[in-house]
């Protein structure tokens, strides 16, 4: 059976949340969207998944067994396949109250914003200070240490860039960063701490940048603003999961006319004589559908689209490795939080990529009480021994009851903006246990395609997406 479609805008290629987040924003705008995914489920890479779906996906079990019947009803679990948590006044939350879909999620604070000193069982684990108090009651810092980083971040805290009266004479677009902890003598350790788990960056190639020093500085500025609006850590997570996230995009999307196809493959890439995208050859099959499905063909000015549909667009720049367990106990020296951040930075374990960890647990419907959800991820570094590369991150997690570990997973970017042939690809989703990086490649992909910056406007003073507990 074969049909003619209608012509669309914009084919949007993936429900990972990149792409249903870009499919949102363009419905809202009036643009006419086709989303499609080969899956039969939201989220691609980003999707939540109960627990026999996780076991037969990871192949942890013997056939002929059922081993998630251990842990109660499958469909108690919503486990993520990536490991993410919100900034409470992150991009993402810009947008989400921006685009309205808040309407369909609730979320939940992250207990806690934890970083790691050392290794092994002499390895310090301390909450990331905030601010300037908070720096003088830390375990991480000595004495003297302390002052110097209370006056770093008073110093952060009272920057103005319009107000040179509060530079302490530094240009920070013109110094590295270096150059700032050196004008307050901030040890290496301190700096780890803050440009790792305050900053957020992976690696400290940013360090000795020329004009680093501004996005450093307005980082830290956004992780103690987004501490501050809730109080026990900067981070926020959906309940049931990330899976919510793309959910609550495609309800938007469909509100305004977006057209839905899971269960879709795609056939061609139709191009005119120009090499311009001018549309696509599908086939659609209903779930469990047997045979050909229904073949349809449909015209489109451009297309979105995760890398792994144009796998001849895009290059691998690195690969990420992870492990999804499950506990039954938090982890040890969080004051038993029942979810949290941890970071582990790379020069604590001799890497060159920092280590995650990303935990939730019944607090956030995503599983029966008593048990948690861990995932640990980094950036692998080695053709072979990814367990060993995500060791440490383990080894604080404690005794773990179930582990699911794949191949490391390839991470691409597109070859090219997309300007000439009308292909926009977003990247894949990197190691970190935050969103930050995911908004900026939904800003770019926008940026590429509409020729214009994306705004969105933020949570305003006293507005809450967390009901206080």
């Amino acid at each position: 059976m074969e049909e003619i479609a209608p012509s669309y805008d914009v084919v949007v290629l993936g429900t990972g949340l990149t792409e249903c987040i870009l499919s949102g924003v363009m419905s809202v705008k009036g643009q006419k969207v086709l989303h499609m995914d080969r899956n039969d489920h939201y989220g691609g890479e980003a999707a939540s998944v109960n627990l026999e779906t996780l076991f037969k996906k990871y192949g942890n079990f013997q056939a002929g067994t059922e081993p998630w019947k251990k842990y109660g009803r499958p469909n108690d679990w919503n486990i993520d396949l990536v490991p993410k948590l919100l900034m409470s006044n992150g991009e993402l939350t810009n947008i989400l109250v921006s685009t309205d879909v808040t309407r369909y999620i609730e979320f939940k604070q992250i207990a806690g914003s934890y970083v790691q000193q050392g290794q092994g069982s002499r390895a310090t684990v301390a909450k990331v200070p905030s601010d300037a108090s908070e720096a003088l009651r830390s375990p991480l810092m000595g004495i003297f240490e302390k002052r110097r980083a209370k006056n770093f971040l008073q110093w952060v805290g009272s920057f103005d860039e319009a107000n040179p009266s509060t530079h302490n004479g530094m240009n920070l677009s013109q110094v590295t960063m270096k150059q700032v902890y050196d004008k307050y003598g901030l040890e290496a350790t301190t700096r780890d701490f803050i440009g790792h788990s305050m900053a957020l960056y992976e690696t400290d190639e940013y360090i000795d940048k020329k004009g680093q020093a501004k996005d450093c500085v307005e980082r830290i500025r956004l992780y103690v603003n987004s501490m501050a609006r809730y109080g026990k850590s900067p981070y926020i997570y959906p309940l049931y999961g990330l899976g919510e996230l793309p959910q609550g995009f495609a309800r938007l999307s469909a509100i305004y006319g977006g057209t839905y196809m899971l269960n879709t493959t795609v056939d061609e890439i139709k191009y005119d004589a120009s090499g311009k995208v001018e549309g696509i050859k599908a086939t659609m099959k209903e779930r469990g559908e047997e045979g050909e499905g229904m073949k349809f063909e449909t015209k489109c000015k451009k297309i979105l689209a995760d890398p792994s549909y144009f796998p001849d667009k895009a290059k691998v720049v690195g690969h990420l490795v992870k492990a999804i367990c499950i506990l039954n106990h938090p982890i040890d020296k969080t004051d038993n939080a029942d979810s949290l951040q941890l970071i582990i930075p790379q020069s604590q374990v001799g890497r060159k990529h920092d280590i995650y960890v990303a935990m939730v647990s019944s607090t956030h419907n995503v599983c029966p009480r008593g048990y948690y959800i861990a995932i640990v991820s980094t950036i692998s570094e080695s053709s072979s021994n990814h367990h060993l590369e995500l060791q440490p991150g383990l080894e604080r997690l404690g005794k773990i009851e179930e582990q699911f570990m794949g191949p490391a997973i390839p991470i691409y970017e597109p070859l090219e903006g997309g300007e000439k042939d009308g292909v926009f690809l977003s990247k894949s989703y990197d190691a970190s246990s935050h969103f930050e990086t995911m908004t900026d490649d939904v800003r770019d992909v926008y940026r590429r395609a509409e020729c214009e910056e994306l705004k969105v406007q933020g949570l305003k003073d006293g507005e809450q997406l967390v009901a206080e507990e």
